[in-house]
């Protein structure tokens, strides 16, 4: 994992200064809340750039026995880019809490939109698919499994386009190595996971599992409910019975839509559309241009409201009302504490010991060096091919002289031109553009309350 993150008052000024931290975001307004941790829009007054910040309080972290948890999240998801994941940008952390600052879904997550009774048509829910099943196949690649694909997991940004979120229970698999334990929300988690608990005897289960919370996720979206009838009081030999019934289709499901959803669906994992290649052989996807969908060339058949926030309203007023230790006020009292401390001696707290592995990240640094480390091998090639043609020229002077340029010149410019294309593409899905007019058009109308 990272390197250890002292803390804010124990670096000197210069060293502040060049360090992510909490007073360098504007926040706006709370969006969202998990068991633990609580999401708010934030502005980098630097940059003026907008980003989603989660934050959780490191005295329940370790209340709830989350330390790992959060630990790994973080190391993940500092390994990760793809523009169908929420990216990770910023982490850091203070007395209080630890802060991970991430790409901003203005289009709420899959369960708001189910909530307010959303058709999802049979184009929206294979777009979406065909979205989060790039992403998984780019985890497999990676070789995370993330183990809680379902509705309130998958953000939607403005556009319409679904990004994968929240690798709080991820786990990254060695070559050959497979998971065992009982692990995610227990309506989308796959046959192979509940074999592993209750005593049965069963040998671990692997990517073809998050395939599987898909298909749950996708039947959820076209037929309004989940294809079986488990929630969080099915005990595991409940759930095992229940997969031997035969899944019913309603009528509005096309025959190609029924197809992919079944192929999604398989009990046995080998069985199971588990890759980018099993999807093409369905006929609803046989001819999709799964390349033209990772550029974001596809537009998505439903579009987010725009005129509000897609989240609960009740997330601000919690924020502003009953949290006892709320964002906006966290300046003034962190001054105090320290202050406090300064007067009776410093002291490391338990809280502080078990987080001393939090990662301090830093993607903008990243991105920075990764292209300063480009324009050096840039350089270092073309001085090469310069010094080769150079050669060539000498050895052949008449090849040299002709109008036209040499084979090896073309060749070096259309790798170079295939490079750039490529750096484009990355650049452009590296760091979601939201525009602050954006947020601010949703801030000012109320959301509305669902049917």
């Amino acid at each position: 994992m990272g390197a250890h993150q002292s803390r804010v008052r124990d670096k000197p000024p210069d060293h502040q200064h060049h360090e992510v931290n909490f007073d360098q975001f504007l926040i706006l307004r709370a969006i969202g809340k998990g068991s633990f941790g609580k999401v708010c829009i934030v502005q980098k007054k630097d940059t003026k750039q907008m980003y989603a910040m989660k934050y959780v309080q490191k005295a329940q972290c370790l209340e709830r026995d989350a330390v790992q948890n959060v630990l790994r999240e973080v190391e993940i998801l500092s390994s990760l880019e793809h523009p169908y994941l929420v990216n990770l940008w910023f982490s850091f952390q203070d007395e209080e809490d630890l802060f991970m600052v991430s790409d901003l879904m203005l289009g709420g997550d899959l369960r708001y939109h189910l909530g307010r009774d959303v058709q999802f048509s049979e184009a929206s829910v294979s777009l979406i698919t065909c979205q989060i099943a790039l992403a998984l196949d780019y985890l497999s690649s990676q070789r995370i499994l993330h183990r809680d694909i379902k509705p309130d997991n998958i953000l939607l940004d403005e556009e319409g386009h679904a990004h994968l979120t929240d690798f709080n229970i991820a786990a990254v698999l060695k070559e050959g190595e497979l998971a065992t334990s009982v692990s995610g929300t227990k309506p989308y988690i796959a046959p192979e996971v509940f074999d592993c608990g209750g005593g049965a005897v069963g040998g671990g289960y692997s990517f073809e599992a998050d395939w599987w919370s898909l298909g749950v996720t996708s039947y959820e979206l076209m037929c309004r409910a989940r294809p079986y009838a488990i929630d969080s009081a099915t005990s595991l030999a409940e759930a095992r019975a229940l997969f031997a019934i035969p899944v019913s289709y309603p009528t509005r499901c096309s025959p190609h839509i029924k197809q992919l959803l079944k192929k999604l669906l398989q009990v046995k994992p080998s069985s199971r559309a588990s890759s980018i290649d099993d999807l093409k052989k369905t006929e609803l996807l046989k001819n999709c241009d799964f390349e033209a969908i990772l550029e974001g060339n596809a537009k998505p058949p439903f579009t987010p409201p725009r005129d509000h926030l897609n989240c609960d309203p009740t997330f601000e007023l919690e924020e502003m009302i009953v949290e006892a230790k709320p964002l906006h006020k966290k300046k003034k009292r962190l001054a105090k504490q320290r202050s406090l401390r300064e007067s009776i001696g410093d002291q490391d707290s338990e809280v502080d010991d078990c987080l001393t592995g939090f990662m301090t990240y830093n993607r903008e640094k990243v991105l920075m060096k990764k292209e300063r480390e480009r324009k050096e091998n840039d350089w270092e090639k073309e001085l090469i091919d310069a010094m080769n043609l150079s050669g060539a020229t000498c050895d052949n002077k008449e090849a040299a002289s002709s109008s036209s340029p040499s084979p090896l010149l073309q060749e070096n410019q259309q790798q170079q031109q295939q490079q750039i294309r490529k750096r484009q593409r990355s650049c452009h899905s590296s760091k979601l553009q939201v525009s602050l007019d954006s947020v601010q058009a949703r801030l000012t109308t109320p959301t509305p309350s669902p049917p």
